[in-house]
């Protein structure tokens, strides 16, 4: 059979996430996890399906592409296809190919597994290493310390100050409280949980937003930031370890993060949450 490519509809929602969440295990390479849908999902289930791809083979999806944007398709698959020749070739030509509909033409990014075959493939035809990014672990099955600070668990009447975080973290963020709604309303927020950590007068100065992949797989961390008016204070350590709690009680096994190397700070502050630095990974682009 074939390999075919696809998009799904909003009823295949479901089993695009429950495939995702299969292929999540600990020591796994870095790449597409349920989360990082769940997130994308403040744009609506709608938008969320058609930003997706699923390439199948006799009914079977073989991997699945997020396009995060129209010039960035980060890609998991299955364990046992990374080293599928015909997969690898047609995740290629699909790319190549602006009228197949995966990515547009011009610079463009894939991200996938470091261990697929289909960064080699896509070497060979081209496509050049870009900047790394430095992806960490924390293993749940030890205790987590207490975070040090007030955690709060975000529900609807908060999302407010859930997304006001959000906005003075991260320039340019668009994230508003309409979108929290859309992102919560999904299923795949049901194991998702919104932490916000509050500073000794009351201040909202850390948010981050972990995803569960199921009981004894890891969960991530997307995204965290802290307000750029609280920054070195400790409070991204501190939320950073409120997340791993949560994913502890969530049921999952580790907790994983992923933050581009140049990002020093970033990286710093995982790695004071006792997350373990993994070896970088890197994009392949194509300019254009």
């Amino acid at each position: 059979m074939t390999i075919a490519l696809g998009t799904p509809e909003v009823k295949d929602l479901n089993k695009v996430a429950d495939v995702l969440g299969e292929w999540q295990y600990d020591g796994a390479p870095m790449q597409l996890h349920p989360g990082d849908l769940g997130w994308f999902w403040r744009f609506g289930a709608e938008a969320t399906a058609t930003a997706l791809r699923t390439w199948s083979r006799d009914g079977r999806i073989l991997a699945v592409g997020l396009l995060d944007g129209p010039n960035l398709l980060r890609v998991a698959t299955a364990p046992d296809a990374r080293q599928d020749e015909e997969l690898a070739q047609r995740l290629v030509n699909d790319a190549a190919e602006p009228k197949r509909g995966v990515l547009i033409e011009g610079r463009v990014n894939i991200e996938a597994p470091m261990d697929a075959l289909a960064q080699n493939r896509l070497s060979h035809a081209g496509w050049n290493t870009d900047e790394p990014w430095t992806p960490l672990s924390r293993d749940l099955n030890e205790p987590v310390p207490a975070p040090g600070v007030r955690i709060e668990v975000i529900g609807p009447e908060q999302a407010d100050v859930r997304t006001a975080v959000q906005r003075a973290a991260f320039d340019g963020s668009t994230f508003t409280d309409e979108r929290w709604h859309a992102m919560a309303s999904g299923f795949l927020y049901a194991d998702a949980r919104c932490l916000v950590a509050y500073d000794d007068e009351d201040n909202a100065v850390a948010a981050v937003t972990v995803w569960s992949a199921g009981p004894g797989k890891p969960g991530l961390l997307e995204p965290m930031g802290v307000h750029r008016e609280q920054r070195g204070h400790g409070h991204g350590r501190a939320i950073t370890i409120a997340a791993a709690a949560a994913l502890q009680e969530l049921g999952s096994s580790s907790a994983i993060v992923c933050t581009s190397s140049s990002n020093v700070g970033a990286v710093a502050t995982y790695a004071s949450a006792g997350f373990q630095r993994l070896p970088e990974v890197r994009d392949k682009y194509r300019d254009a």
